[in-house]
């Protein structure tokens, strides 16, 4: 049976699928890992751990199917910064998007001169998330290590570099990087003087069709692959999700809620507004995806599960019990309020100094308000970005959900009533990773464009008009709280 697989090296797991030529989705895999916090503000992953889970997800699925794949797209997660030698050995753990060290870099470049620049050329907000960002960090706080270090790269490239010895990124993942121009495909000397490096630091670009397949024999035996199987390099997790979840149309708004959360349309130009930092990452040469992420999505619901409950959630029943809860309170929690910016906050306020807030806390208040509450305050700064996309002229007709969260009915009626749209529920599968499998049947010719591919069954959820107005209140609070408290939030 020809097959071919899409791998997401996502920030809690890897998740593979793998999918028939004609769509029928037949194998998946997951391997889940973990973030280290050394110091408050720090987040790292282990490339090593990362690297076995891309391994063990590939060699399960080949190992259940009995034969190899015809192809192997990837998606990852953006903004890490893995230093590395020249034999790609890591130099330290990779420092992941959550990761808050850089704050004072990214508000000192941002006061400068060269900000808006930067921003116009690169598409990508300043901000601690950004390897540019990183990397200023790195050079004040680690010289040693900066200047040891040979390439930095994400863990994509280094993943890729195990498999082929070559150091490469694909031009969506370069483009989330603060550090390329996303017009003329080239790194940008500004965010590079910035950052203090040179180009020599980084990998050659290459598309997101980019292909190899010239692997050691005895590693293709340990993987159950053939030495025809075709690596493609693929694109960041964000833009494969748009691609995953059907949302390549003009008017299709991708929402996804896993660790963190985004929403995003795709274009063929970049929308760039300085004051709102929208983002602008590339699916390919021709094809921009726009929009605004949050630190706090999934996770913000864990901590309030795992540390405030002590309730481990760990499988989707887990969250379905626990999401129970919005059945027995009233929309608005009546009157509870929650900022979850535990990690600080990207879009649409980008404040790394951010902090989380429960308020209105009254004697009435149980559990399950609390629930609510988080549960809202993650959507509300999802509707936030949103909204300002709506208010820029930018049209949103359907919303395409992925992650976590779709097992979740209630949180998907609460999104849908939230934002007044049509919910469409299209792929219960890893949307990026299912993204990376439409993006190899393009490059293999299976597909001639991303619009041939529909949903053939789809779940949807539409606004229910009673309970419209008291989210209105809600998000108006929500937005109102933020404003009160930002000067305190230091």
């Amino acid at each position: 049976m020809d097959y071919i697989i899409g791998i997401d090296l996502g920030t809690g797991s890897a998740k593979a699928i793998a999918m028939t030529g004609d769509r029928n989705l037949v194998d998946k895999a997951q391997v889940q890992y973990t973030i280290s916090q050394p110091k408050p503000g720090f987040q790292e992953q282990s490339p090593e751990v990362i690297w076995h889970a891309f391994t063990t997800c590939i060699k399960d699925i080949t190992t259940r199917q009995g034969c190899a794949p015809l192809a192997i797209c990837l998606s990852s997660a953006m903004h890490g910064v893995l230093p590395v030698d020249s034999r790609g050995n890591a130099l330290m753990d990779m420092i992941i998007w959550g990761d808050n060290r850089s704050a004072l870099e990214a508000k000192s470049l941002l006061a400068s001169p060269q900000a808006r620049r930067i921003y116009e050329t690169s598409g990508t907000p300043i901000h601690p998330m950004t390897p540019l960002c990183k990397l200023q960090w790195l050079k004040e706080h680690e010289p040693a290590l900066f200047k040891q270090t040979h390439k930095f790269i994400s863990i994509k490239e280094y993943i890729w570099y195990r498999l082929f010895g070559a150091f490469e990124i694909d031009y969506s993942l370069a483009s989330a990087t603060g550090l390329m121009d996303i017009r003329s495909l080239r790194w940008n000397d500004e965010s590079l003087h910035a950052a203090g490096i040179t180009q020599a630091k980084l990998s050659e670009l290459v598309n997101t069709n980019h292909r190899r397949h010239s692997l050691d024999l005895s590693f293709c035996r340990q993987l159950g692959i053939s030495t025809d199987t075709v690596f493609i390099i693929g694109a960041s997790d964000g833009c494969l999700a748009n691609v995953g979840s059907f949302a390549t149309d003009e008017g299709y708004l991708a929402l996804t809620i896993g660790t963190s959360g985004a929403v995003r349309i795709t274009r063929e130009s970049p929308v760039i507004n300085f004051n709102a930092m929208t983002f602008n990452y590339l699916l390919d040469q021709n094809t921009f995806v726009c929009g605004g992420p949050v630190n706090n999505g999934g996770g913000a619901l864990k901590w309030y599960a795992d540390d405030l409950l002590g309730i481990k959630l760990e499988t989707p029943a887990d969250y379905g019990r626990l999401l129970d809860a919005l059945h027995d309170t009233p929309p608005g929690a009546e009157g509870l309020l929650f900022l979850p910016y535990l990690l600080g906050e990207r879009a649409p306020i980008w404040n790394s100094d951010a902090c989380g807030v429960f308020f209105g806390m009254r004697g009435h208040h149980r559990q399950a308000h609390f629930t609510r509450a988080v549960v809202e305050g993650v959507s509300a700064s999802l509707y936030d970005i949103t909204a300002n996309m709506i208010e820029s002229g930018l049209e949103v007709r359907q919303i395409q959900v992925s992650g976590g969260f779709i097992h979740s009915a209630q949180w998907l009626q609460l999104i849908s009533d939230l934002f007044e749209r049509k919910i469409c529920l299209v792929n219960d599968a890893d949307a990026s990773a299912t993204g990376a499998v439409f993006l190899a049947m393009k490059e293999l010719g299976i597909i001639s464009c991303y619009r041939e591919v529909k949903p053939e069954q789809f779940v949807e959820y539409s606004p229910n008009v009673d309970r419209v107005p008291a989210y209105k209140a809600m998000f108006r609070n929500y937005r109102e709280l933020y404003g009160s408290l930002h000067s305190l939030m230091t």
